[in-house]
C-alpha cells in the first residue's frame, strides 16, 4: 500500500496539469476578442476536460489519503 502515496500524487499532479491547461485554454480565448458564438462553443468544448481534470485531482488525493491510513 505504499505505492499508493506516490502512484496518488502523480494523478493529483496530472490532473492539476490538465486544470491547468484549461485555465490558459479559456484566457487565450478570452483575449483573441472572439465572437460571442465562437466564445462560447469554446467554453463549451473545454468544459468536459475541467470536469475530468477536477475528476482526477479528486481521486488522487483520495488514493493519497488511503494510502496514509493503510500504511
Amino acid at each position: 500500500m505504499q505505492a499508493l502515496i506516490p502512484l496518488g500524487a502523480v494523478v493529483t499532479l496530472a490532473g492539476l496539469a490538465l486544470l491547468l491547461w484549461c485555465i490558459v485554454k479559456v484566457a487565450r480565448a478570452r483575449r483573441a476578442k472572439l465572437s460571442d458564438e465562437a466564445l462560447r462553443s469554446t467554453l463549451q468544448a473545454t468544459i468536459p476536460y475541467n470536469l475530468a481534470a477536477l475528476c482526477l485531482s479528486a481521486i488522487g488525493l483520495m488514493m493519497v489519503a488511503v494510502g496514509i491510513l493503510l500504511g
